[in-house]
């Protein structure tokens, strides 16, 4: 029994000076971590005041980590650690005061008054100021440049400041350099500070070639990469050869997406050529582009592949079709909102003037063999029929608006694009034609409703411009069938079908205003009291009125129609109005014979 007892009380000793020890190395611990603290501390202010800016901010994350190390250990907390934290909150703050002060000393920016970049002279008052020191890849800590931008790094500031950077350098330097082609930046060197300003010159072009633009943001860029971005930099604050990255890398991370979408949309786009003719010269355009992006490349300011700038300046076939389609509906919808009543006659001998269609290619042998066989079978199947006349498909002479005729003229010449382009263009273009038809039908019926409706003049010329369109349209699709893609050829180039809504859209609106001229005849004789009782003077005076009213009317439509419609759809026009006049007359004569009361004779 007592030596268990004996047993006992040493378990009870051991236990108590175990957990007596586990306390006082705690104690030891939180003591050594305090003293790193304090030692930290006192390096970094020592390292601040020589001006040692890496070693400092690195003995500033080692207070910071061992503050962290005493925060972590639960149950054991210190009233000192608050404190703690605060002096080094201020430490930070004052650390980044003086790398910001540092800073502006480097890169020195004077902005001009106003937030908004309205214009070139706004732009003009921008200057940056970079300090010139000497850069040895080897000796980061040697550099101001390099020692503050290493500095940032460690306390995580970097990204920060080079974000501030970059939106500064887009805002006022980068993108009006794009936009504005009267601006050219101007270097100035002095001793120990290199100047980048801008002159304005009166620009040859309204939008710049992308060579001249390219060689603006070289030249920006060069001036940066020499003075400022050419420093390798620890992103992660230790010296690790796998976590380096160099400066121009960053900010060309940050930045170039907005460059080269600012380079597309005011540069590039206008570049794409016009016409196909063009197409050839835009490889200059390219070699270019891909000089810029070798450059950048060169200076550490992009990786990788091909980026979308010169994705977008390689696919100039697809551009140029959108470009193309773009601007001949645009050019259509022109035209079909013009005014209609400027009109042009049409004869029998009148024709679109196109230029000669390219004759088909080497490749296309089967396709011309097919052609002059079907052709040939048509012209012996013909000479053994009874001929006809020269002029029995033309559209008998008429007047149409002039805006009709560009409009075709305008589907013919996009056309004859489509014959020299690449396939896929080539339908495209081929399409954009056929939406030009479909545009039409939609738009010029809604947006000239009201002078269609009132105006029999300008319903005539409405009737005949779709009659125009569709007599075009039967043939259009044969005439470029052999010149198209491949693609096309079999049966799929045609407009005939759009040949029977044009002559149903002409026919309705022409019908419908014939309906209000009969709607107004028979208004007019309802006044003429049935042409009873001529014997009484207002009796005659109102039938003479009405009469008189309806000839008027007979002869103002048969001067606005007489030279614009076909003479075999006028004579019908005036014919139908003028038996639905007469018809009405003896209507209402015969009527009174049938009542009883005295005719007019």
């Amino acid at each position: 029994m007592a030596v268990r007892q004996d047993l006992n009380v040493a378990i009870a000793e051991f236990t108590e000076l175990k957990q007596q020890l586990e306390r006082d190395s705690l104690v030891l611990s939180v003591l050594k971590q305090l003293q790193e603290f304090d030692r930290a501390i006192k390096d970094y202010n020592t390292a601040l005041l020589e001006k040692k800016y890496v070693a400092a901010a690195r003995h500033l994350e080692k207070a910071r980590s061992s503050l962290k190390t005493l925060e972590s250990r639960k149950g054991f907390e210190l009233k000192v650690l608050k404190a703690l934290g605060t002096e080094l909150t201020v430490q930070t703050q004052n650390m980044l005061y003086h790398l910001g002060e540092e800073w502006r000393q480097m890169v020195l920016w004077k902005l001009p008054p106003s937030k908004e970049i309205s214009s070139a002279e706004t732009v003009m008052q921008t200057e940056l100021h970079l300090r010139t020191m000497p850069l040895k890849e080897d000796q980061i800590a040697g550099s101001p440049v390099a020692s503050v931008l290493q500095a940032f790094a460690v306390l995580g500031e970097l990204h920060t400041r080079l974000k501030l950077f970059g939106q500064l350098l887009l805002k006022y330097i980068l993108k009006p350099l794009i936009s504005y082609p009267s601006l050219r930046p101007l270097l100035e060197e002095q001793p120990d500070t290199v100047v980048l300003h801008f002159e304005s010159a009166e620009p040859n072009l309204e939008h710049p070639s992308p060579m001249e633009v390219f060689g603006k943001i070289t030249l920006v860029l060069e001036v940066l990469h020499k003075h400022l971005l050419n420093v390798s930099l620890d992103e992660c604050g230790e010296n690790d050869k796998d976590s380096r990255v160099v400066l121009a890398e960053m900010l060309g991370d940050m930045v170039w997406e907005e460059v080269s979408g600012c380079l597309i949309q005011e540069c590039l786009v206008y570049s794409i050529p016009a016409n196909s003719s063009k197409l050839e010269q835009y490889v200059e355009v390219i070699k270019s582009t891909e000089e810029f992006e070798k450059s950048l490349k060169n200076m550490g300011f992009l990786k990788g592949d091909a980026t979308d700038l010169l994705k977008y300046a390689r696919n100039v076939n697809s551009h140029f079709a959108n470009k193309k389609c773009q601007d001949v509906i645009v050019a259509a919808r022109k035209l079909m909102t013009s005014e209609i009543h400027n009109t042009v006659k049409i004869t029998p001998d009148s024709s679109v003037a196109i230029p000669k269609l390219p004759d088909p290619g080497a490749g296309d042998n089967l396709k011309m063999q097919k052609a002059s066989k079907m052709l040939h079978n048509e012209l012996i199947n013909l000479e053994n029929e009874t001929k006809l006349s020269q002029q029995t498909f033309s559209l008998p002479t008429c007047h149409i608006s002039v805006s009709v005729e560009k409009l075709m003229e305008l589907a013919y010449q996009t056309l004859v694009e489509a014959t020299t382009s690449t396939d896929q263009c080539c339908i495209q273009l081929f399409y954009s034609v056929r939406n030009i038809f479909h545009l039409f039908y939609d738009v010029v019926p809604i947006y000239h409703k009201e002078n269609l409706q009132k105006l029999p003049q300008l319903a005539a010329i409405h009737h005949n411009n779709c009659m125009y369109i569709a007599h075009h349209l039967l043939t259009l699709g044969h005439q470029f069938r052999y010149c198209l893609t491949n693609i096309l050829y079999d049966g799929a180039a045609t407009f005939v079908d759009l040949v029977p809504g044009f002559r149903r859209l002409g026919l309705e609106c022409f019908l419908a205003q014939m309906r209000v001229q009969k709607g107004e005849l028979l208004e007019r004789l309802s006044s003429a009291r049935n042409f009873s009782n001529m014997d009484n003077e207002e009796n005659y005076s109102a039938a003479n009125k009405a009469a008189r009213q309806v000839l008027h009317q007979l002869k103002r439509l048969g001067k606005v129609w007489q030279d614009v419609l076909p003479v075999n759809i006028y004579c019908k026009a005036m014919g139908t109005l003028l038996n639905t006049a007469l018809s009405e007359i003896i209507n209402r004569i015969t009527a009174l014979e049938v009542r009883g009361d005295s005719p007019p004779w």
